[in-house]
């Protein structure tokens, strides 16, 4: 799950929620249990949002905050990271701290099955 609050609309939190559940760099990040917080902030710059202050941004793995005002969160430790990347379902919530609008989108991983049943698939 990818939800976005603190948007200026709703729009804007639509497109920085499926530009984070689109990344292939997410997406492989996710699949190999790495809690990438730099593939998920540049992911939320993919979405084009002009006046974004990346600086502002903060970014959590269900509870364990990994991205703090836009870089690394000051109590974050690989530990609390991997023990997130363990569950079978895990939210990304990104707050931009803009205002109150938010989004939500469903994703998946890039595993290698999904690639193989995609790579097989003939149209």
């Amino acid at each position: 799950t990818v939800k976005v609050t603190g948007g200026k609309t709703t729009q804007e939190c639509c497109d920085v929620a499926y530009a984070v559940a689109h990344s292939p760099l997410v997406k492989t990040a996710f699949f190999a249990s790495d809690a990438n917080w730099g593939r998920i902030l540049a992911a939320v710059g993919y979405a084009g949002i002009d006046d974004l202050d990346t600086e502002q941004v903060d970014v959590y793995l269900d509870e364990v905050m990994i991205c703090q005002n836009g870089g690394v969160a000051s109590d974050y430790t690989e530990d609390a990271g991997k023990e997130v990347m363990k569950r079978a379902e895990i939210t990304i919530h990104i707050d931009l701290a803009r205002g109150s609008a938010t989004d939500t989108v469903y994703t998946c991983d890039l595993s290698y099955d999904y690639v193989k049943i995609n790579a097989d698939y003939r149209s």
